[in-house]
């Protein structure tokens, strides 16, 4: 450390508790953490882990300020949608290398990060919907403070608005991206007669399945379903889940490839990273063949 002024050490923020991080049946973050350790391992890199285990505004404060302060570690990987706007813009004030793994709510032209088109990615899982004849088409969706889950929405309004379809507040469920939420969500959508759902990830998707099979509602019969982020579990249920591909792994690797270029000099700009997405046909949907979106995006700026 004292000769290079480095301690082969980055740090990755994740904005859950401990509970929520290691009890993750979904995979997304046993995935992301992949793809950082296939890159960190390689180029002799340890890794830090942060957790954030409260929400209210001080534990916040004193969270930034930790991480911050620390001189451990030579750069930050930040990973969730939600990651702390206050940790970014106590980051963005110091030269501290930071990558985000999703766009940032605060400073995104200031940031480097890596993520995909969620607008787009939604709006072609949504287009699907209306292509395949579905007219009432609701959603259940994450949380409105993660970017991710605020984009989706986004799509999702969008595609109803181009085919002329009403945007229902009704026909709307905002909750986690997690198994309780679909279940939630679904028993609500069901009652509202629904002929089709775009679930806002793989998690709720699962969820919704269990509602329908509760209330005795045929998939994809009487309600065609679609997720999002085609986790190992999207095979293992049935029927199977038309999902939206999400390359979790390769934002992890890209992102750690990034932020070590950054503390090693060789990259000093601001850059942006969208990965592809495509859509995956499978039972839970009804078509036998289906759109794909694809597009590669790199803004310097």
């Amino acid at each position: 450390m004292l000769a290079t002024q480095r301690a082969h050490m980055i740090g990755i923020v994740v904005s859950q508790t401990a509970s929520t991080f290691f009890h993750d049946t979904s995979s997304y973050f046993p995935t992301i953490i992949q793809g950082i350790a296939d890159v960190s391992n390689e180029r002799n890199y340890a890794t830090l882990l942060w957790l954030n285990n409260g929400s209210d505004s001080q534990n916040e404060e004193t969270f930034a300020r930790s991480i911050v302060q620390n001189r451990l570690m030579d750069g930050l990987l930040l990973i969730s949608g939600s990651s702390s706007h206050m940790l970014v813009s106590n980051l963005v004030e110091t030269t501290v290398p930071f990558v985000s793994i999703e766009r940032p709510r605060v400073f995104a032209d200031r940031v480097t990060y890596i993520t995909i088109d969620n607008v787009e990615a939604a709006k072609t899982a949504a287009r699907h919907l209306v292509q395949l004849g579905r007219r009432r088409i609701g959603t259940i969706m994450g949380p409105p403070e993660n970017t991710d889950a605020t984009d989706r929405l986004i799509g999702y309004h969008a595609v109803l608005d181009e085919a002329g379809l009403p945007i229902n507040p009704a026909w709307e469920f905002i909750g986690q991206f997690t198994i309780e939420t679909g279940v939630q969500g679904g028993r609500v959508l069901l009652k509202q007669g629904v002929d089709a759902i775009f679930a806002g990830s793989d998690q709720i998707a699962m969820g919704l399945l269990q509602a329908c099979r509760e209330a005795g509602a045929r998939v994809p019969d009487d309600v065609a379903i679609v997720g999002f982020d085609d986790l190992p579990g999207a095979v293992e249920v049935t029927p199977t889940l038309t999902t939206v591909h999400h390359p979790i792994r390769e934002k992890g690797a890209v992102a750690t490839k990034l932020l070590l270029e950054m503390i090693e000099g060789q990259r000093s700009q601001p850059q942006q990273i969208f990965l592809p997405t495509h859509l995956v046909i499978r039972q839970s949907c009804g078509a036998a063949s289906g759109l794909s979106h694809s597009q590669l995006q790199v803004k310097e700026v």
